[in-house]
């Protein structure tokens, strides 16, 4: 969440139902969230991206593995 807010994103989670890899994972003990990636409409016919959208999760993630950068 201080990475989302580090690069002006407000956090936000909803709990969803399993279904992903990252979910299984999590089941077998390995901790994977869901990370965004700016996307809407996923897995839909109007799925798409902002490149906006998608250049601020690139600097979270950026955030995320590398605080002081």
């Amino acid at each position: 969440e201080d990475a989302y807010r580090a690069v002006g994103v407000k956090p936000y989670a909803e709990p969803i139902r399993g279904g992903t890899d990252g979910a299984r994972l999590s089941f077998m003990g390995l901790p994977c969230p869901n990370l965004a990636t700016g996307g809407m409409n996923a897995h839909g016919r109007m799925e798409c991206v902002c490149a906006e959208d998608m250049d601020a999760m690139a600097r979270m993630l950026l955030k995320l593995v590398a605080p002081e950068a």
